[in-house]
């Protein structure tokens, strides 16, 4: 259950938790036409709190709303505020945010016409995503029956709403099964992502991860990245098979929820030694440095949160 937190932002005014509520009519909760962000706020190792990549994740909010011709009626700087404000009214030194945007009640039918464009933002304390023990150990994943999007078929490159009835069905079917995640592929059968995070595969000291043809650019991916190529590790974008990822000697899963997650086994075969590989844990070692403020390199990264809104 999601721990309750004393407010919600909604549509520029923070209202209560229990009574942050839409009318069943409402147009996204019919048709699926809404975007969204995962955002993590940390605990940094001083005390202080601070918003991981705050900037970058509002800037794709608004580039999906754009996308699918949302007109958010508010600025990036208005939602990067009132993200701090809501952490700072609920108290909350670490939190997973929720910006969402909405197409609110109105007509009916598939053209939402002239219905409200409506935006929240929830936040509530959130652990590993995949389990404590996944994040240290590793995790076992399936390769999907259900296909990735088509780049025509489904807006890739936007965080929406609809695309993620995709990744519920094959998490679903991942979990029944005994797994603890589904990694989709491409409509060409090459691996694209998992139901909710990037992925990445190590062979012969080479990092690689699919390009951003088909999947959704990811914000902790483009951080990976740049510490692989900080530590002068050879990194190559480009498309895979599943049998590549069979073989791979270090696999690991990158995503604001996921953080960074090792994959010890994919459809009952072992990924190297079926334990982290030193680079993964070299990357990830940098990241949660990162996030928790302790590594000047990588401060830009973070915003820290005030003790007072800003006038």
């Amino acid at each position: 259950m999601v721990q309750k937190a004393e407010k919600i932002w909604l549509d520029g005014k923070f209202v209560n938790w229990d009574e942050a509520n839409v009318h069943i009519l409402t147009h996204t909760l019919h048709y699926g036409v809404g975007v969204f962000e995962g955002i993590r706020c940390y605990q940094c190792h001083d005390g202080s709190s601070a918003v991981f990549c705050l900037n970058e994740h509002v800037e794709r909010l608004f580039d999906s709303a754009h996308i699918l011709q949302l007109n958010i009626p508010f600025s990036q700087s208005e939602i990067a505020q009132a993200i701090q404000d809501t952490l700072r009214v609920n108290g909350q030194k670490e939190s997973y945010i929720r910006p969402i945007v909405f197409i609110g009640d109105g007509v009916m039918g598939v053209h939402p016409q002239n219905n409200p464009i409506r935006v929240a933002i929830i936040t509530w304390p959130w652990g590993a995503y995949l389990g404590e023990e996944g994040l240290a150990k590793g995790i076992r994943v399936k390769i999907s029956s259900f296909t990735r999007h088509h780049v025509n078929i489904m807006m890739t490159k936007a965080k929406a709403c609809g695309n993620y009835v995709n990744s519920v069905l094959a998490k679903r079917e991942a979990v029944q099964d005994g797994y603890d995640e589904a990694i989709l592929l491409d409509p060409e059968g090459y691996v694209c992502e998992a139901s909710g995070e990037n992925i990445f595969i190590v062979k012969r000291g080479i990092l690689k991860t699919p390009p951003l043809t088909s999947i959704l650019p990811g914000i902790t991916r483009r951080c990976v990245l740049t510490i692989a190529r900080d530590l002068k590790i050879p990194v190559v974008e480009e498309r895979f098979s599943r049998d590549e990822l069979y073989i791979a000697d270090e696999a690991f899963f990158s995503g604001t929820a996921a953080e960074l997650t090792p994959i010890r086994e994919v459809d009952n075969r072992a990924v190297g030694q079926g334990s982290p590989g030193p680079i993964t844990q070299a990357i990830r070692s940098i990241f949660f440095d990162a996030i928790r403020g302790k590594s000047k390199k990588y401060k830009h990264w973070l915003s820290y949160v005030s003790k007072k809104a800003t006038s």
